[in-house]
């Protein structure tokens, strides 16, 4: 595993969770930044690609990465930007409606940017993926990651809140497919945007020509994992004790990258795994997705993540 390193790119935010109406915790997040965390708690080396404001937000955040292992070196603290907040309102269930307070997202194209290498890992979603502001930037990084044989993790996470700009973001969705190496997206994420949520139907007629590769999660239902060899589906085991599903889906990132490290799993070997390599990754995915339901964080708990032993030499 020496010398491979997981780089995420993406926005961050501070979440306040309410529940019942009164705030229970205020922790930074965001879609890959969840992942990254949660990645740099297990001790592999990882990096984070974005920035945040100058402000009392946005030092924290910064001292939150490096507290947890998490490269900073291409991470930007603006001047010019206010920090991004999000108020985060849990059901009884866990699951969280959203309300956001942010300026639209802008990278210019002379960012310091990592150079990815063979069997590095590049994982990356969510609106910040599509969006005008850092498309130049996203679109450097899948340029590199193409040219250097580097895995390209893609998680959709394709939100209600921005279905009125589906038509206009579709051309960088279709982009980023064809890019990558592995999609994933939720079955929520499929619903929004083609009206179904029938993960092999979705691969057929969505996916498959543009990557081979898919993953769709449907909360605790079952994972499907789609290759040209056909459609598997893997149940997940229940989970005890949510009390917040806001990190699930980012940890199930998070695991599933780790584990790829773990296993020595390339980029050329992805589209020929076998079912029982894909078991195992899977079910490192979950684990880490169910870690993280089981607190207001959103990432897994640095006794788990330790305890994983994924930093040490197999």
């Amino acid at each position: 595993m020496e010398g491979r390193r997981i780089i995420g790119i993406g926005e961050t935010i501070l979440d306040i969770l309410f529940k019942d109406g009164k705030p229970v915790a205020a922790v930074p997040g965001g879609s890959s930044f969840n992942s990254i965390v949660s990645i740099g708690r297990t001790g592999l080396p990882c990096a984070f690609v974005g920035y945040t404001g100058a402000d009392a937000v946005g030092r924290q955040t910064v001292r939150f990465m490096q507290e947890n292992n998490v490269g900073t070196e291409y991470f930007r603290v603006r001047e010019d930007e206010k920090s991004a907040v999000s108020l985060a309102f849990l059901a009884s269930d866990g699951d969280a409606s959203y309300v956001f307070y942010k300026q639209p997202p802008s990278m210019g194209d002379d960012w310091h940017l990592p150079q990815l290498a063979q069997g590095d890992i590049m994982l990356f979603g969510s609106y910040y993926a599509a969006c005008r502001g850092t498309r130049a930037v996203i679109e450097q990084m899948l340029g590199m990651a193409e040219r250097n044989g580097a895995i390209v993790y893609y998680d959709l996470n394709f939100r209600r809140s921005h279905q009125h700009e589906l038509q206009a973001l579709m051309p960088a969705i279709l982009g980023n497919f064809g890019k990558s190496t592995v999609v994933r997206g939720s079955a929520d994420d499929f619903e929004v945007m083609y009206g179904t949520r029938d993960a092999e139907y979705i691969y057929r007629n969505h996916i498959s020509a543009r990557c081979p590769v898919f993953i769709c999660t449907a909360g605790a239902g079952a994972v499907t994992v789609c290759t040209p060899k056909g459609c598997t589906s893997f149940d997940v085991p229940p989970v005890e004790g949510v009390v917040s599903t806001v990190g699930a889906g980012d940890n199930f990132n998070a695991g599933f990258t780790c584990a790829l490290v773990r296993d020595g799993i390339r980029r050329e070997d992805i589209a020929t795994l076998t079912q029982s390599q894909w078991e195992r990754l899977v079910a490192t995915a979950s684990l880490f997705a169910a870690e993280a339901c089981r607190s207001t964080d959103n990432y897994v708990s640095r006794d788990f993540a330790l305890g994983m032993g994924l930093a040490s030499p197999t």
